[in-house]
């Protein structure tokens, strides 16, 4: 027992005086670096400029789209989205915020008329594994399904939608449209 003390105790010496010497010694200088690489020619100003309005007809203007956060509770962010018919074109993002794959808790986001629903829903429950029937005339626009940690956007113009009539978002996947669904206004 005495000689496995020993053993620890020089041990323990030998690792502190490892740890005073790191610490006196002086850091290595740091190696010089290779000639710089030459910076990558800039692009001419008329090319910029060119370029600049493509990135931004990318982006939708501002207020004319909007993110709809899903969870694993089945449940919408929002309740409302308003879209402005002066937009032109408008951009709903989806993001699913919860874990679960999209074979069990997959979200994704279908704009119909209020009186089309139904049928929408009841139709898109046929169509596995996307739940949704791509090309049935009753959906203006859709996003794909998606599961935990997952995002997906859709783009439509906003002459399909007519002011004054009744609109809802929803969730397609089975079960999910009584508690994931809203009303989408138009203004303007």
């Amino acid at each position: 027992m005495k000689l496995y003390l020993s053993l620890i105790a020089a041990a323990a010496l030998s690792l502190a005086a490892c740890g005073e010497q790191a610490a006196q010694a002086p850091a290595p200088a740091p190696e010089q670096p290779a000639a710089e690489a030459p910076a990558p020619a800039e692009q001419p100003a008329a090319e910029a400029e060119a370029a600049a309005p493509a990135e931004q007809a990318a982006a939708p203007a501002e207020g004319c789209s909007a993110v709809i956060e899903a969870n694993d509770a089945m449940q919408f962010n929002t309740k409302e989205l308003t879209v402005s018919s002066a937009c032109g074109k408008y951009t709903v993002t989806l993001k699913h915020v919860g874990k679960a794959p999209k074979t069990a808790m997959g979200h994704n986001v279908v704009i119909a008329k209020a009186a089309d629903v139904a049928g929408v829903v009841a139709d898109s429950a046929k169509a596995a594994p996307e739940f949704i029937t791509v090309d049935d005339a009753r959906v203006i626009a859709h996003t794909a399904m998606i599961g935990g940690g997952e995002e997906t956007s859709v783009t439509f113009e906003t002459a399909k939608l007519a002011k004054g009539e009744a609109y809802e978002f929803f969730c397609t996947f089975p079960g999910h449209y009584a508690m994931m669904k809203g009303a989408v206004k138009v203004v303007d």
